[in-house]
């Protein structure tokens, strides 16, 4: 009989760490890991930022892995099984998915992959800005086997002791692991050997948020661009992606009006924005992007 591959799903909101995470994961697990990565946004930035590691990787983008993509998400699973033969397989969605229909979907169609667990990834800062919890995020904490409590630094002890209830009271079984910046133990997150059987999910995904991509070959003027992230709170919730400077290249980050800027070599600028009604304030934001060109 085949020894069926053990397949992790990590979730969580946007924002939240699931990146991070995964770049920690590549860094300090020994296995041989295969990632499938689904991003939301016409340009998949995640993807980009893990490329280059030692690792096989799948990008599931144009769409929610728990939906529309389903059929392309098994067929790029047993695809990295027969060409890979991975020791693990890591599922990252992206931030609007809800994982129980992709959850149901491992267990009843993937006969090569058993679902190891369920990790979602929790913001502890967003949580205490925006404490009201969304179907979606609900969701995605009712699923979770392990609960990344990440960004502890950021709250305080009253604040991560209200968000801790919070979080009992949609999923009273999961383990909860504080983090900052998703430093885990990775023997934490694997080996949890799931039990619990999903039921067939019947309500309809309807996501929260729109998302726009733009493009750059251009050179930004730095304390301009800090300017622009500085006023991005008020237009959108979450943004990423790359922007050259005259010193180099940087990753850019920006999560419920925090945000920051980590050296990476990748050529030109290239950036997605998220949020609710985001579409709307397209053409300002540009304009105000554009502004910061050299």
């Amino acid at each position: 009989m085949q020894v069926r591959t053990p397949l992790t799903v990590i979730t969580g909101p946007l924002g939240s760490g699931k990146t991070t995470l995964l770049r920690h994961i590549l860094d300090s697990f020994p296995k041989k890991i295969a990632i499938l990565m689904n991003e939301f946004g016409e340009i998949g930035i995640d993807t980009k930022i893990i490329q280059g590691k030692n690792v096989q990787m799948a990008d599931l983008g144009g769409g929610c892995v728990c939906c529309s993509l389903l059929g392309e998400f098994e067929a790029a699973v047993n695809e990295i099984i027969d060409s890979v033969d991975p020791d693990n397989i890591v599922v990252e969605t992206t931030g609007v998915a809800e994982p129980d229909a992709l959850v149901f979907d491992i267990q009843e169609s993937l006969t090569k992959v058993r679902l190891d667990g369920v990790v979602t990834v929790i913001d502890a800062d967003a949580m205490v800005k925006y404490p009201s919890v969304g179907h979606t995020t609900r969701i995605q904490i009712e699923a979770a086997d392990t609960l990344l409590l990440n960004k502890v630094d950021l709250v305080s002890e009253s604040e991560l002791k209200a968000i801790e209830d919070k979080l009992r009271s949609f999923n009273e079984v999961a383990s909860i692991l504080h983090t900052k910046r998703c430093q885990v133990d990775p023997d934490l997150l694997f080996g949890i050997g799931r039990e619990r059987v999903q039921p067939q999910p019947h309500h309809v995904h309807q996501l929260e948020f729109e998302s726009f991509s733009t493009t750059s070959p251009a050179t930004f003027e730095r304390q301009c661009f800090e300017e622009f992230a500085d006023s991005l709170g008020t237009d959108v919730y979450r943004a990423k992606g790359f922007v050259r400077f005259p010193e180099g290249n940087y990753l850019f980050n920006f999560v419920a009006g925090r945000w920051d800027l980590e050296p990476f070599q990748q050529e030109g600028t290239e950036l997605v924005f998220i949020g609710k009604q985001v579409s709307d304030r397209k053409a300002e934001i540009l304009d105000r992007l554009k502004s910061c060109e050299q």
